[in-house]
């Protein structure tokens, strides 16, 4: 029922509303706790300060070591990141290695290779680019690789194979010769 003033009507219009019902309320989702990281592939295990560990270490996930190593560090398509405490006497295989303490041994990585300016690094490293900053110790050899490339396919593609050596036009016949008696 609805009631409306209208200009010719003294005094104003008083209705009593019904009331409307109550909704529900849906439920509040449940807040994480904010010190809680949710697990992804991208996660990085750590080898911390007072840890030492001897032997090959390989596996799916990135890794920062600011304790000792000893051995082979092989973590094909991650990052290998060397703390200021870490001391590494190992060989490194990654996608990325950042050396901000020492590491002996050669390191090989499909992208880059960045030793920091407290870092050493004393072995020969293979990487696609490499960035040494100033106060940084290295002595080694450098492998710079192309990353991803095919270089066999690619010159396949580029150059034509060369064509076949012709070979040299056949000599006229010669005369036969008169029989010596």
């Amino acid at each position: 029922m609805s009631a409306m003033w209208k200009p010719s009507q003294s005094g104003p219009v008083h209705l009593n509303p019904t009331p409307e019902p109550a909704r529900p309320v849906p439920p509040a989702p449940p807040v994480e706790p904010v010190n809680r990281t949710p697990v992804s592939a991208g996660d990085q295990a750590t080898i911390s300060k007072g840890l030492f560990i001897k032997g090959e270490i390989t596996g799916s996930e990135s890794l920062y070591i600011d304790g000792k190593v000893e051995g082979s560090v092989t973590l094909p398509g991650n990052r290998v990141t060397v703390g200021k405490n870490g001391q590494v006497a190992a060989s490194i295989g990654a996608r990325e290695i950042v050396i901000l303490g020492k590491v002996r041994g050669n390191v090989a990585a499909s992208d880059r290779v960045d030793i920091r300016a407290e870092g050493a690094l004393t072995g020969d490293v293979i990487a696609a680019r490499i960035s040494i900053e100033d106060g940084a110790f290295f002595k080694g050899g450098i492998d710079i690789k192309k990353a991803d490339a095919k270089p066999a396919a690619v010159a396949l593609v580029a150059s034509p194979a060369p064509a076949p050596a012709s070979s040299p036009a056949p000599a006229a016949p010669e005369a036969p010769k008169p029989a010596q008696p």
